[in-house]
């Protein structure tokens, strides 16, 4: 079975931040942000990172720079693109303004890697033949179109370790049987909750897809941390406008 990991919040200059144990051990520093110690107001309070909800630029900017000092490094080596829930891999290097991918891969040590998140499973993931590191947006969109595997092929599955971040749980996640129907075929996923709506759970798909294309159990782990709420993490089914956290990834310099 996949582990379960009770995340540890870790102060990071002026953050708090909670790492990904299972990837520590291998050389990888990754971590999710919390919404607290920015710099936005509102409904953004505090450290948002999206750009495109609605928040102020310029705050959005200094929030992302904290999160760049947290990972130690410049914010031009903080790699983040427009995510539009399709199954796109963009390498990290290839990233520009205005840039769209809900995947990006890196070999470069030098750069940290984020994908951004309200909701959607967010995941980082290390190859330790290759020495790859990627991070993928995986909503429920994504999830059916396969952005998971799509990641997965620029990876070696058989030694790739996947870290699964904070996202809305299955209790709290009601869909319709217009996406209920895309995981049907997943155990676990989909249960009943009154006429025509379910409860769906993302986690569950995403691990389940991990495991069919050639991940390791072992090399799995789950975050028991969920979005519900947004009173730690953003969470768009709690509040709209609302803004969005991240999964941070960087391989430590050889």
């Amino acid at each position: 079975m996949p582990q379960e990991l009770t995340l540890r919040a870790q102060p990071r200059g002026a953050l708090t931040v909670y790492p990904a144990a299972n990837l520590a051990d291998l050389g990888v520093d990754a971590f999710v942000t919390d919404r607290f110690n920015g710099v936005s107001t509102g409904p953004y309070d505090s450290l948002n990172l999206g750009d495109h909800v609605g928040d102020d630029d310029e705050l959005v900017r200094v929030n992302r720079s904290l999160v760049a000092r947290a990972a130690g490094v410049e914010s031009s080596q903080l790699i983040m693109v427009r995510q539009v829930h399709g199954t796109h891999v963009m390498r990290a290097e290839n990233a520009n303004a205005g840039a769209e991918a809900d995947a990006l891969l890196c070999d470069d040590s030098s750069l940290a890697l984020a994908i951004l998140v309200a909701d959607c499973v967010p995941l980082a993931l290390f190859d330790e033949r290759s020495k790859r590191v990627a991070v993928v947006h995986a909503g429920w969109r994504g999830l059916a179109a396969g952005v998971i595997y799509a990641a997965l092929r620029d990876l070696q599955p058989a030694t790739t370790h996947a870290f699964i971040g904070p996202s809305i749980s299955k209790e709290g996640y009601q869909v319709g049987p217009e996406v209920a129907d895309r995981f049907g075929d997943v155990p676990g996923a989909v249960a009943p909750d009154g006429p025509d709506r379910s409860r769906l759970d993302l986690r569950a798909v995403a691990v389940h897809q991990l495991r069919r294309a050639g991940v390791p159990d072992g090399n799995i782990a789950l975050s028991r941390e969920v979005t519900d709420g947004g009173e730690i993490f953003f969470s768009d089914r709690a509040q709209r406008p609302c803004g969005r956290f991240a999964v941070v990834a960087k391989r430590a310099v050889a």
